[in-house]
């Protein structure tokens, strides 16, 4: 049993050793019951099977029922099932500090503004503190005496006050998501913003250089274009070739 323990909390925990009896043939030996018993809410587990199936071979001596699916409706009315040793609830919850067992004094309505009550719990861990350290230096009680101490009673309360605290928080995490999620979504919207800063203005300082270069480029093809213009009706003449001497011997 202990190593069936352990081995639930195992963080890989293996497959559950039953799972070997899903054979074909108990499948096929369960589908049989399900078929002689005839009422299907019928009980499997009080069922004789033997009897049932006595004209079949390898029945096993395990209740056929155990190869049956989980009941969904049992689930979903008792709330909550178990995988691997480990409580799971179907709708997902955080229980309060009072459903957990402890002493829960801020209001459970998580609508109520629970400030004034925190603080005052702060307050109160203060001073719960102040009195534990003049508690410590109160010398012991004689052995006889069955009183209990008063390091242990503040002790005690201060745990208290701090349960209240730590659960709090807990409570205010759902609210703690929703505002980082709004800053994180913010700051992207800002981050794009100035992408789009930087692009626009590096579109305009392309355009204005462009702007430039075509400028300078319309100056100095002006006046090579003003020289090289001639009246349509002229005639052009080339010069013509030098001949060029060659020296005989």
């Amino acid at each position: 049993m202990d190593e069936e323990e352990a081995e639930l909390r195992n963080p890989f925990p293996s497959p559950p050793s039953h799972y070997n009896n899903y054979t074909s043939h108990n499948l096929k030996l369960l589908a049989l019951l399900k078929e002689r018993v005839g009422n299907q809410n019928a009980d499997l587990g009080i069922v004789d099977q033997h009897a049932l199936l006595s004209d079949q071979t390898d029945v096993p001596t395990w209740s056929l029922a155990q190869l049956e699916k989980p009941r969904v409706d049992w689930v979903l009315e008792e709330g909550q099932y178990n995988v691997f040793g480990d409580t799971w609830f179907v709708k997902e919850t955080i229980p309060s500090l009072a459903e957990l067992g402890g002493r829960q004094l801020y209001p459970p309505d998580p609508s109520t503004d629970q400030r004034p009550v925190l603080l005052a719990v702060l307050r109160s861990i203060l001073v719960t503190y102040s009195n534990l350290t003049d508690a410590i230096l109160v010398p012991p009680p004689p052995p006889s005496s069955s009183a209990q101490p008063e390091w242990q009673r503040q002790l005690e309360w201060i745990t208290i006050l701090a349960q209240n605290l730590m659960a709090a928080a807990n409570d205010l995490r759902p609210v703690q998501a929703r505002g980082n999620l709004e800053l994180m979504m913010q700051r992207q919207l800002e981050l794009r913003r100035e992408e789009t800063k930087n692009i626009h203005s590096q579109c305009d300082a392309l355009e204005a250089r462009l702007l430039e270069l075509r400028s300078s480029a319309e100056e100095m093809a002006g006046p090579d274009l003003k020289s090289t213009a001639k009246p349509s009706g002229s005639h052009v003449t080339f010069p013509r070739a030098r001949q060029r001497k060659t020296d005989f011997m």
